[in-house]
């Protein structure tokens, strides 16, 4: 036997061992569960499991092993978690959970020949997303702001919304976050646009005579690599990149010039003077399909949620154990300050899953326990590249 296999056989006897006190321990934690269930006493106790991480990873003087005991025992604990939860039947007693059943009792089928409002003037990528998202003949409006864009919804007079949250190059699009946590709307799709920016002025007019650019804040961000070279040119952010066309188109300013897309240069009647300015070649926006009612569509997979933590050491820790525990992919999470709560944020998540799924009803309970105030956006179907 080779010093390896020794080791190897070592560690086997050692996994054995390890099985057994699991196990055995296992068997002691469901005879808690079924205590819990007689005296009705919630699963999670927070205050509890902290404790024992404090207790477990005192046992060791290595700062490092205490990270791993913590991590272990965290582990551990969840899954004794998930097994109670088949004696205890638990929602009613928590707001975040009571509050998505009463969504999906209230959901609705997709809308036939929907209204779909987006923010920008037409050419924009917003409209081009709703083309994609809905099909060419989609009956579609542009709106001036964000904000009147979630108002039309709230009237009655669009029945989806198309709007950006993030973009590959610049990140997330903070207005529409801030909006779809003040909203109690749902997201029910989402889709990507490929942005291919191109600098565009009035017939004629040559890169020499351009004094100010024109694009939404995030087209001036996205091509910085390219302006950093024409430290010259002002740079004047308007509501989105197709206005920026229309606004030079209609101005008739020869010393203007606009960043937007190639069919907002065919639809204002501009010259296209470079192209493909952004410096990420491969910069994408994704697109949220936001609806005032929630929907469960075929094929959902992706779950978004926002929730805002107690505002304690290793709140958001405890969070995130949850899917590691569950196996779920935690595919986003975004943070945004809270209006008049110093140093608060409310935290966006985007996960893989089903909310039908079995299993899924312990993870939301877990989510609603931990967090101060919890609401699921939506599940649907992640974007895909067609073929």
């Amino acid at each position: 036997m080779t010093e390896l296999e020794r080791y190897r056989q070592e560690i086997d006897r050692i996994d054995g061992e390890l099985v057994r006190l699991f196990l055995e321990r296992m068997a002691v934690t469901g005879k808690v569960g079924e205590f819990k269930q007689r005296e009705g006493i919630p699963v999670l106790d927070a205050a509890r499991e902290r404790q024992v991480i404090a207790a477990k990873t005192a046992l060791t003087d290595d700062p490092a092993r205490k990270a791993d005991v913590a991590a272990l025992y965290e582990g551990i604990m969840a899954i004794s978690r998930r097994q109670q939860r088949h004696l205890v039947k638990e929602g009613s007693e928590d707001p975040g959970y009571a509050a998505y059943q009463a969504d999906l009792a209230r959901r609705r089928e997709p809308v036939a020949a929907p209204r779909v409002a987006y923010q920008g003037e037409p050419g924009c990528y917003s409209e081009e997303a709703a083309a994609g998202y809905f099909g060419p003949d989609v009956n579609s409006v542009g709106l001036p702001w964000f904000n009147d864009v979630f108002a039309a919804l709230e009237r009655g007079e669009a029945d989806y919304a198309v709007l950006p949250v993030e973009n590959s190059s610049t990140g997330s699009i903070r207005q529409v976050y801030d909006l779809l946590a003040q909203y109690r709307y749902y997201i029910v799709g989402e889709w990507q646009v490929p942005v291919e920016h191109c600098l565009m002025a009035l017939p004629g007019v040559g890169l020499s005579d351009i004094r100010k650019v024109y694009s939404h804040e995030q087209g001036l961000m996205q091509s910085e690599k390219y302006l950093d070279a024409h430290r010259d040119w002002e740079r004047v952010p308007t509501l989105d990149t197709a206005g920026s066309a229309k606004l030079v188109a209609e101005t008739g300013d020869r010393s203007a010039a606009a960043i937007c897309s190639r069919r907002a240069a065919q639809l204002y009647g501009l010259n296209i003077l470079a192209q493909r300015v952004n410096h990420n070649t491969m910069n994408h926006t994704r697109f949220a399909v936001v609806s005032p009612v929630p929907e469960l569509r075929p094929d959902r997979n992706k779950i978004s949620a926002v929730f805002r933590l107690p505002h304690q050491s290793g709140s958001l820790h405890e969070i995130l154990t949850i899917f590691a525990v569950q196996g779920l992919n935690l595919l986003k999470i975004e943070s945004r300050p809270i209006p008049g709560r110093g140093w608060e944020y409310l935290f966006f998540l985007d996960f893989t899953g089903d909310l039908t799924a079995p299993g899924m009803d312990g993870v939301l309970h877990e989510l609603s326990q931990l967090a101060t105030e919890v609401r699921i956006l939506g599940n649907y179907k992640a974007w895909e590249e067609r073929t």
